[in-house]
């Protein structure tokens, strides 16, 4: 019995896109981890007696399936707030992860064939999660050289009668890029002149190093056409709570409600209500813990610059970098590895993160300051 028959063809050649390196970690006892993006603060203390309190108050069984009916209260309030544009309950879906949200988003709009436009270098899942539901991803590639700006030429050219959606993350893992209104304004003729929809993974909004943050929800004629995935793991320092916000028209919210129902039920309801006392301490946590990421990314860029082997594109939010390693004449993984023996330092390399993402590695700064330079001191007694 060959027990590969039996698993589905479109996992038998997947890849394992990003995951904790546990083997590396257990082998050198000074080893720096830069490679996932997990916060390393603790979730605030306001956020996590709230979540003891109500848990103790009962909040411990299945809730609604389509959010906690506060939490989905707050998350309108608080887009109105911080947004200016008007939003109502039935245009919002609580998940568990905006990595869920994104497969949910997938699940519900394609069809076998469909086409879904990313731009590489992009998030890892994103290709799992087109493909898991029957579509294909199509890469258009953005480069260091042009600042990772998205190219109409490209884009227009990547576009085909099977063509149903785009993905864009603003702003962008892996490359720390951030996207003003011209790039926003691009996406949204495009959209409606192709009478696509648009999968906006808007998880990193509070990490925006320059100018205000612009939902594409908000743009004309997006209102209906965005998807947006949000979540309370980056923003609000929560990754293991796993809580993430869809918010999109009603028709769709109601078929991702469906699918999730199949899948999950709901979102852990303790954690639901953690995410209400996140949004009521948004203003707070981002001046407090924001500002430490920022301080990181500015230190962080200065010293990967000062590396003659190295290049990099400055980034605009988020909390990593992508540096190119071309002038070492290695390839991606190969640099990784030799990062990884000779100086203790685990990153990821930039291949998981789609064809545009070769001859680079992702260097997370979920690390502090003297961590951080640390690594830097290492990687600059290096030579290549």
């Amino acid at each position: 019995m060959n027990i590969q028959n039996y698993i589905a063809k479109r996992f038998q050649h997947a890849g394992s896109g990003l995951s904790l390196d546990t083997e590396a970690l257990a082998k050198y006892n000074d080893i720096i981890d830069l490679s996932i993006g997990d916060t390393d603060f603790t979730t605030d203390e306001a956020i996590i007696e709230k979540a003891y309190l109500d848990a103790k108050a009962g909040h411990t069984h299945y809730g609604d399936p389509k959010g906690d009916p506060e939490l989905i209260a707050a998350v309108c309030k608080a887009w109105q707030e911080d947004f200016s544009q008007a939003l109502s309950p039935d245009h919002v879906l609580v998940t568990a992860s905006s990595c869920l949200g994104m497969s949910l988003a997938m699940l519900a709009i394609l069809n076998p064939g469909d086409e879904v436009i990313v731009f590489s270098p992009y998030f890892a899942m994103y290709r799992s999660q087109i493909e898991l539901a029957g579509g294909v991803c199509v890469d258009v590639p953005t480069y260091a050289r042009e600042n990772y700006a998205i190219s109409e030429e490209r884009l227009r050219a990547a576009i085909t009668p099977r063509t149903k959606a785009i993905i864009f993350n603003n702003p962008t893992n892996p490359t720390g890029m951030a996207y003003g209104r011209e790039t926003l304004e691009l996406l949204a003729k495009i959209a409606q002149e192709y009478d696509l929809l648009v999968a906006a993974d808007e998880i990193y909004t509070t990490y925006l190093y320059e100018g205000d943050y612009i939902p594409l929800r908000t743009l004309p004629g997006m209102l209906e056409r965005t998807i947006t995935l949000n979540s309370f793991s980056k923003n609000f320092l929560m990754t293991g709570w796993r809580v993430g916000v869809i918010i999109a028209e009603p028709a769709l919210v109601s078929v991702m409600n469906q699918v999730n129902g199949a899948l999950i039920y709901s979102a852990p309801s303790i954690s639901q209500r953690a995410a209400i006392a996140a949004l009521e301490n948004r203003t707070r946590i981002r001046e407090r813990y924001i500002a430490a990421y920022r301080e990181r990314i500015f230190y962080s860029t200065g010293r990967l610059e000062k590396l003659p082997y190295l290049s990099l594109v400055a980034p605009k939010g988020t909390f990593y970098l992508f540096p190119g390693v071309e002038k070492t004449g290695l390839s991606s993984g190969e640099f990784c590895k030799a990062l990884l023996e000779r100086a203790h330092i685990l990153v990821s390399p930039g291949d998981v993160f789609g064809i545009a993402g070769k001859q680079h590695f992702r260097i997370a700064c979920t690390v502090n300051i003297d961590k951080l330079r640390e690594a830097y001191d290492r990687m600059e007694a290096l030579s290549f």
